[in-house]
């Protein structure tokens, strides 16, 4: 009798051994479009055969690529214009444009000496007397430290002598935007959040003023001695990549079996559909591509 009860409870371990061995469902997918060439504003029919658990979909676009999924860092460019006004005294260009690239971001006259600072103040346009004088588009690209965690900083430095009347300076405007290799514009700071920070390295009592509109040094009169201040901004992490994103279609819980898509701007786009299927005794995963053409 004992012996009959130990064979049914070793039938049973068997039995549960081999349900608990069920396959995994495939993640395998084959995806098929009407035609490989539609128009702007056409809807794109995605047409499904299998099954998986889960499909996420890249459809090629900037910002959706599936290539570019797990970027951390990129060969990315940043780019600054702002606006000048220099009034009062006998105008000259004593405002420059520095960047540097080992700065520490301790903001004492100590740490920017210690900083290799390039003047880059050539590449803008600086005001003569007009307000709102734009300075161009600056590329900081060949600026950049090779290494990828690395801070891009910029500064205005504003010097004067003693004089009659030095000059007053404002900034009017400030945009810094990072530029992805694919064209991707993404604004990382304007006057207002820039992280600017004064510092004084001659007559304290004449320093840059910091606004949320603008930066503003006053500039002396004749008792005032000669004058040189900085206004620096916060460090930018212009290799930092945001990774590309792809669109959750589906998972266990629902059936898919096409997926409309319209296609904005003209080009050839790798749509991707990353499959994928999950049970407690494991995972598999999948893959489908097609090439869209999208013509004017």
């Amino acid at each position: 009798m004992k012996m009959k009860i130990v064979l049914i409870y070793l039938m049973l371990a068997i039995l549960c051994v081999s349900c608990m061995k069920e396959d995994i469902a495939s993640a395998d997918m084959e995806v098929r479009t009407d035609a490989a060439s539609y128009k702007v504003g056409d809807t794109v029919v995605f047409r499904f055969e299998g099954a998986p658990d889960n499909i996420v979909f890249y459809s090629g676009e900037n910002g959706h690529n599936y290539e570019l999924k797990d970027r951390l860092y990129a060969d990315n460019d940043l780019q600054v214009d702002f606006k000048t006004l220099v009034q009062w005294g006998v105008i000259y260009d004593n405002l420059k444009l520095l960047v540097s690239n080992d700065f520490t971001g301790i903001y004492t006259k100590e740490e920017i000496d210690k900083a290799t600072w390039t003047d880059i103040s050539e590449k803008a346009t600086f005001s003569t007397g007009q307000d709102n004088t734009p300075s161009g588009i600056v590329s900081l690209k060949s600026y950049l430290s090779p290494v990828d965690t690395a801070s891009l900083y910029l500064a205005f430095r504003y010097t004067d002598a003693q004089k009659a009347q030095q000059n007053r300076w404002v900034v009017r405007s400030f945009n810094a935007v990072k530029v992805s290799p694919e064209g991707v514009q993404t604004n990382v700071a304007t006057i207002s959040n820039a992280g600017w920070n004064a510092v004084s390295f001659l007559n304290d009592s004449k320093v840059w003023t910091i606004s949320a509109t603008q930066l503003l040094m006053h500039g002396g009169v004749a008792s005032d001695t000669d004058n040189d201040d900085w206004v620096i901004t916060k460090g930018f992490k212009v290799r930092e990549s945001i990774a590309d994103k792809g669109v959750a279609l589906k998972n266990i819980s629902s059936n898919l079996r096409e997926y409309k898509y319209v296609y904005k701007t003209p080009g050839v786009y790798k749509a991707v559909f990353e499959t994928s299927s999950v049970w407690y005794s494991g995972r598999k995963e999948g893959y489908a591509e097609v090439t869209i053409n999208i013509q004017p």
